[in-house]
């Protein structure tokens, strides 16, 4: 199962290379599924796994000038205070047991899956329908829209310090359609926010875990590979094209998280 995992560790990097985003999400099943990590660890896995691949990926895009620093900062500094809160405070009010139906129990682990699951699904909505990277709201003025990309940085956030998602299928959109970014300055600047966010929560509660490093930078070079592969064929191919399908994929993932976890 690990000759597969680290297969998908590829996927994962090359995800993130070709779009800014999706590849964070298959993360955590892969390491829960696959290389058998039970899910608190695999979420701290996770946030170093995509840190450290999208900081990789962010280079390319930063020599071709294709990161936008001040929007990086609007978006990112609510996500990172949002990440930190949820690791030190509001994770570990979790209990073991969340609730209870006849004789089913919905543990930690479970309820965690569960969200990701449903954040999976979410994910590939926005995947799989059509482009809306043209659209505008004209309505507002640039001022309220740098706020609603704020708002929309601090739910990253949370989401990010809960599962270990790095959060671009949320960012990309926002950047382009509230902060008005070009699509391949969104995803290079996804990157950058996907990078500090993940680490920052990855450092600020590693402490209360053990690391088993050779594995996790194992597995963290075989996403870095995968998102220079990545970057190297979005010089040839369009992400928006291969994000349905992609999309699909991640629908198909959720689903099965949700059947395994409920009813297997």
């Amino acid at each position: 199962m690990e000759i597969i995992g680290y297969a998908a560790a590829v996927l994962i990097g090359v995800s993130l290379g070709l779009i800014g985003g999706g590849g964070s999400i298959l993360t955590v099943p892969v390491l829960v599924y696959l290389f058998g990590i039970e899910v608190f660890l695999a979420t701290e896995y996770s946030l170093f796994i995509v840190g450290i691949s999208s900081l990789a990926g962010s280079f390319s895009y930063l020599k071709k000038g294709l990161i936008n620093v001040k929007m990086a900062l609007i978006f990112g500094i609510p996500s990172v205070i949002s990440i930190f809160l949820t690791r030190i405070y509001l994770l570990p009010l979790i209990p073991d047991e969340v609730f209870k139906i006849q004789n089913f129990t919905v543990t930690k682990n479970i309820f965690l899956l569960l969200i990701f699951a449903g954040l999976m699904i979410l994910a590939s909505y926005k995947m799989i329908r059509k482009s809306t990277s043209k659209e505008s709201l004209h309505h507002t003025t640039h001022k309220n829209n740098a706020l609603l990309a704020a708002g929309q940085g601090s739910i990253v956030g949370i989401l990010t310090g809960l599962v270990g998602a790095g959060g671009g299928f949320m960012i990309i959109p926002a950047l382009v359609n509230l902060l008005k970014i070009p699509i391949k300055t969104a995803i290079g600047t996804s990157l950058v926010i996907i990078s500090v966010n993940s680490l920052i929560g990855f450092f600020s509660s590693v402490n209360h875990v053990k690391i088993e490093w050779k594995l996790l930078v194992s597995i963290t070079a075989i996403a870095i590979i995968g998102i220079v592969i990545g970057s190297q064929l979005s010089k040839k191919i369009e992400g928006k094209k291969l994000k349905p399908a992609f999309g699909w994929f991640i629908l198909v993932m959720g689903i099965y998280i949700i059947t395994k976890e409920i009813f297997l």
